[in-house]
């Protein structure tokens, strides 16, 4: 992101987004009218425990769930009002996502569950094969190709996620507890792999995380409290546990 004071212009606006749960008879509000706004090239950090709505709002800006109100826009697409299958074509071809447990698909080499997404665009083989053995020697798990995911530890099931997420060459990353299963010396050097690439790529970077070590590295970072988001400077996290 721009560090000259100027921000880019925002890839997603999100415009009082709120969104209930039904718990029994009561029911819990877990965002309230939050309004924000993520600027092209950034790395965003939605920092608290479980349950306190990163996930419900990483869940809404890729349109896996659907608010109670509010618009979300996305490189100037309402993807608020868009029907299903039109949101499942645009999370589709421009949002990759890092999940915590690596949905990798166990009947596709390694390879294969790279370049599905850019498959299911019907862009011709040959490049995607290519950009995807790229990314591998990136990740660096260029031996590993026409390996299946079970004969592969965490760390590196993790890595091809992330290469997976990026092969399509999406505009913005979403990443929800991506090292969340990991081992601290892997987490911190998936970590690393991952904002790495989003950086070099130019890409938007969205992740939710319970962790504080990640603070420093951010450009925001923002906590939701009773169903309101709140920027919080990062120094005042130094040291602390959400």
């Amino acid at each position: 992101m721009n560090t000259n004071g100027q921000h880019p212009a925002s890839l997603v606006q999100i415009r009082n987004l709120s969104k209930h749960y039904d718990e029994g008879d009561r029911s819990r509000s877990v965002l309230d009218r939050v309004n924000l706004d993520i600027f092209t090239g950034e790395f965003f950090v939605l920092l608290g425990k479980s349950g306190s709505g990163k996930s419900t709002l990483l869940n809404l800006i890729s349109a896996i769930d659907h608010p109670d109100s509010g618009s979300i826009h996305i490189d100037g697409t309402e993807i608020t009002g868009l029907d299903e299958r039109r949101q499942t074509l645009f999370r589709r071809d421009h949002i990759g996502i890092v999940f915590q447990f690596f949905n990798l698909i166990p009947t596709l080499t390694v390879l294969e569950n790279i370049t599905l997404p850019s498959e299911l665009r019907g862009e011709r083989r040959q490049a995607v094969e290519g950009r995807g053995r790229a990314l591998l020697e990136r990740v660096g798990l260029g031996s590993r190709a026409d390996t299946f995911p079970d004969r592969l530890s965490g760390g590196e099931q993790q890595r091809i996620a992330i290469a997976r997420a990026l092969a399509h060459e999406p505009a913005l990353v979403l990443a929800d507890e991506p090292t969340g299963n990991l081992d601290e010396d892997t987490g911190r050097s998936i970590l690393q792999l991952l904002l790495e690439l989003t950086r070099d790529a130019g890409k938007t970077l969205v992740m939710a995380t319970h962790n504080p070590d990640i603070v420093p590295l951010a450009d925001r970072v923002a906590r939701i409290h009773d169903g309101k988001l709140v920027i919080t400077l990062q120094a005042e996290y130094a040291g602390l546990n959400p």
